[in-house]
């Protein structure tokens, strides 16, 4: 796939003419995954001031310091039609984002994770105008994938996919968490990803907890480990995939609820279709964990977009009745934590088609018995 196709110019006028509509004047993107959405631009969040100033009506302009010129230039962002002015050390880059608006402003959006030093320098800059955010703008936009989009996350997952394949080359009797995560953040990057985002090796009783990392606690014979990972590509799309192995023979009781568990993220992908509202995919991994007895220790929604973001909109979750289109990209992934003893989870990253669904990890979700 060619990166201009995944940052295409016709973006920056669709943002313009949702600005519009939104009743905004200007969007204020500074580095983050909306500046790259937009611009193709992967900046780097410092104190010297990078914001992309998108009026409703008029010429796109990205504001960047005079070192960091060249990168943006290098960047995608030239081919979407974007005038790049710089400015250099010790003066005042304000000015040139009020300039490139063109105009008064009434009402601007502001990149939602924009640093507060940022926000309250526009405030001062632009005295008449009323903050609101991009987000407002730019989540429906990104919230349904364009070809290409699918075609970096697919090749993220084929890359994490051939991650979980070398599993058993790691988790052993007697390695800890610590030495295990090394080995797998290594093969992460050697399949493909330009970052590692998060390494997930949470051996016994440790995987009770959804969002442990890893530690010296040593992997024992018998022992679930559940093992969450995930990376950037060169692309800027994500990777995330969960598997569960167990290093020798199941623990009876892990056995039982690890088949129930197999089957609620089963019902749960299997639920994927255009104008189903988010919620119920929740409620179909939630419901059969439930009737299981479980439902106490499933701790968490069933689901998260990715993309640019590891996570994004739409989530799976219980009161959220957005219904599902044709591009949308999500993770399903249902678990159960027995705390003090151990836990499973399953996810796949999915995206919904126009007539259903398909997973973007491809490995087989079964129990790994190593």
């Amino acid at each position: 796939m060619r990166i201009d196709d995944l940052y295409p110019p016709q973006r920056l006028a669709a943002a313009q003419r949702a600005t519009a509509r939104a009743g905004l004047d200007a969007l204020l993107i500074t580095p983050g995954s909306d500046l790259r959405y937009l611009t193709g631009y992967h900046a780097h969040a410092q104190e010297r001031l990078t914001c992309l100033v998108l009026p409703a009506q008029g010429e796109p302009t990205l504001v960047v310091p005079a070192l960091e010129r060249p990168a943006a230039e290098a960047s995608p962002a030239p081919g979407t039609g974007v005038r790049i002015v710089d400015h250099t050390d010790g003066t005042d880059p304000y000015p040139l984002v009020v300039a490139a608006l063109g105009g008064p402003v009434g009402n601007v959006g502001l990149g939602n994770r924009m640093w507060a030093e940022q926000v309250l320098a526009l405030r001062d800059a632009l005295p008449g105008a009323t903050q609101r955010l991009a987000g407002e703008v730019l989540r429906e936009l990104r919230l349904r994938k364009s070809p290409a989009e699918v075609a970096a996350l697919r090749e993220a997952g084929a890359a994490i996919d051939s991650v979980h394949a070398r599993m058993g080359e790691w988790l052993r009797p007697g390695r800890t968490e610590a030495e295990v995560g090394a080995d797998i953040a290594g093969a992460i990057r050697a399949a493909g990803h330009a970052t590692v985002d998060f390494v997930i090796v949470a051996a016994g009783e440790n995987g009770a907890s959804p969002h442990h990392a890893t530690s010296e606690r040593r992997i024992a014979p018998g022992d679930p480990v559940v093992v969450d990972i995930g990376g950037t590509m060169p692309t800027g799309y994500c990777s995330d995939a969960t598997r569960t192995y167990v290093v020798g023979h199941a623990p009876a009781d892990f056995a039982d609820y690890y088949r129930v568990l197999y089957a609620a993220q089963r019902a749960a992908v299997a639920a994927v279709r255009p104008g189903v509202p988010a919620e119920a995919v929740d409620a179909a991994a939630r419901d059969l964990i439930t009737e299981a007895g479980y439902g106490p220790e499933f701790l968490h929604r069933t689901g998260h977009g990715i993309g640019l973001d590891g996570h994004e909109d739409p989530y799976l979750v219980t009161g959220n009745g957005r219904a599902l289109e044709p591009g949308m990209a999500f993770s399903i992934e249902p678990g159960i934590y027995r705390a003090g003893r151990h836990g499973a989870r399953i996810e796949d990253i999915v995206v919904c088609t126009v007539d259903g669904v398909e997973r973007l990890n491809t490995i087989p979700t079964e129990l790994v018995q190593l």
